[in-house]
């Protein structure tokens, strides 16, 4: 069955399809779904939208206690089923119970948003949930209610069916909403301009909430207005985005010492990518940061992004990008932000910060997002298996080059051969220079016998352009690939 698309909804096509489904789902026996994703990415308004299109009960958890959470969704419950009265329950096997009497007749979808919260006040939920889900259990069998369990807490929702949990096993619907690639958030923002698309990126990333919620449906007029809409959504006390990355971190419940937390991400939003870059920032040893480097990827916060040849070395990257764009922009001038009435003064000594710290490397992230997902299928010669960042050594010189996208294909006998290296540089133009290190680091991979470097093409990805003399080079040389901020667009 196709459920009405809800108005207002922007893409999400795959997700609201694979709630549909599960929602109305005939066959008999209840079936259990998590939804999980990042704040502000629109879970709830799919799930909200899915309960009134097919007339579901949908509950919104609170940080609250046990008794008081029981107490509420007897209330919203006692609503839903037109009671005269709020329905009492003792325990959470009751509610559970009376949630699977809604599906007796049809399919019916039963939500729990915000399920952190309630677990967090009463951690045997999981279990309880199970054993309200137990094979040939009556309750169970004679309904099609559809729970769905959803949260943003992205450490305890990823381990809710793995391991030995409780529910393991138990899920027909593992549902992940992401947030919007580079090219639906220009969509989304309604930004034409390529580079201004980029800017925009850079700082928001591709969550819908901060145009339509928290920046009011407020976008760049065009490239001229990208400081101005700085200066009056993000770096504005009055504005919700300026406290923003600091929430997001307040709510992680994982996050302990968060002085701690903040000091670890500052470090990375400044450049410090490794390990060791990022102990001596903190002036610890490299080995006190494996647990809270640990903590921020199971939250989600941070991605461990392996070398493309050296298999012991790792790079972190910061997920969220305004949480990047805090740390390395609006932290080390918060007192200021705070107090000052020229926002936009700050903003313009700020400069160096964003576009070495943000700009350049959120660049190369896209740059890397385009060739693995999104570039065309032959761009590369072969279908693109894996894209990462590398380092090649060059014993001749007793130094080694550093690469910022490394295409990999992946062959019928599992060998990955080299499809393509590439540089990215956003404020410069590109020219025969950057030509020369690529060929020059090819012939390195080749002296190493890396399979497929004999024919690996040399990648431009050059945000300010390129040069009359490499677009000569590159018409007359199919290895030669060059890339523009309005070709990661099309």
């Amino acid at each position: 069955m196709t459920l009405h698309r809800p108005a207002g909804m922007f893409d999400r096509d795959y997700e609201w399809a694979e709630l549909g489904r599960f929602a109305t789902d005939e066959r008999p026996g209840v079936t259990l779904g998590v939804v999980s994703g990042r704040r502000r990415q629109g879970k709830t308004f799919l799930l909200s939208a899915l309960c009134q299109t097919t007339g579901g009960f949908y509950f919104a958890a609170d940080e609250a206690t046990d008794g008081e959470s029981l107490r509420r969704i007897g209330s919203v419950l006692a609503a839903h089923i037109d009671s005269p009265a709020p329905l009492v329950f003792e325990s959470w096997h009751a509610v559970f119970d009376a949630l699977l009497a809604l599906g007796k007749d049809r399919p019916l979808p039963v939500v729990i948003d915000e399920f952190p919260y309630l677990a967090r006040a009463n951690p045997s939920l999981p279990s309880i949930i199970q054993n309200a889900l137990a094979p040939l259990r009556a309750e169970r069998e004679s309904s099609r209610t559809r729970l769905l369990l959803c949260g943003s807490a992205l450490s305890f929702m990823g381990g809710l069916l793995g391991g030995n949990a409780p529910l393991r096993g138990r899920a027909g619907l593992e549902l992940v909403v992401p947030t919007l690639d580079h090219q639906l958030a220009a969509e989304f923002w309604n930004i034409q301009d390529p580079v201004t698309a980029l800017k925009v990126n850079a700082i928001v990333g591709g969550t819908p909430a901060y145009r339509r919620e928290f920046a009011r449906d407020d976008t760049p007029a065009g490239p001229a207005d990208f400081d101005g809409w700085v200066t009056r959504t993000v770096l504005s006390p009055a504005s919700p985005l300026f406290r923003e990355a600091r929430y997001l971190l307040a709510d992680e419940p994982d996050l302990k010492d968060m002085g701690l937390y903040h000091s670890v991400l500052g470090a990375i939003a400044s450049g410090n990518a490794n390990r060791g870059g990022i102990a001596s920032y903190l002036g610890r040893k490299s080995g006190d940061l494996a647990h809270p480097l640990n903590v921020l990827q199971d939250c989600g916060l941070i991605t461990k992004e392996p070398d493309a040849f050296k298999d012991n070395r790792a790079t972190y990257r910061i997920n969220e990008p305004l949480i990047a764009f805090y740390h390395a922009v609006m932290r080390p001038i918060w007192s200021d932000l705070e107090h000052t009435r020229d926002a936009a003064r700050l903003w313009q000594r700020s400069q160096r910060r964003f576009i070495g710290n943000i700009l350049g490397p959120h660049f190369e992230h896209v740059c890397r997002q385009w060739s693995r997902h999104l570039a065309p299928g032959d761009f590369f010669g072969d279908y693109p298996h894996r894209v990462e960042s590398g380092t090649v050594n060059d014993p001749a010189n007793k130094t080694s080059h550093a690469l910022d996208i490394v295409v990999f294909a992946l062959d019928d006998d599992n060998r990955q051969p080299l499809l393509a290296i590439g540089e990215a540089k956003w404020g410069e133009i590109m020219g025969l220079a950057h030509l020369k290190r690529l060929e020059r680091i090819r012939g390195l991979l080749i002296a190493q016998g890396r399979h497929g470097a004999e024919h690996a093409r040399c990648a431009c990805f050059g945000a300010a352009g390129f040069t009359d003399e490499l677009r000569a080079r590159a018409a007359d040389d199919p290895r030669i690939l060059l890339i523009e901020a309005a070709d990661l667009y099309r």
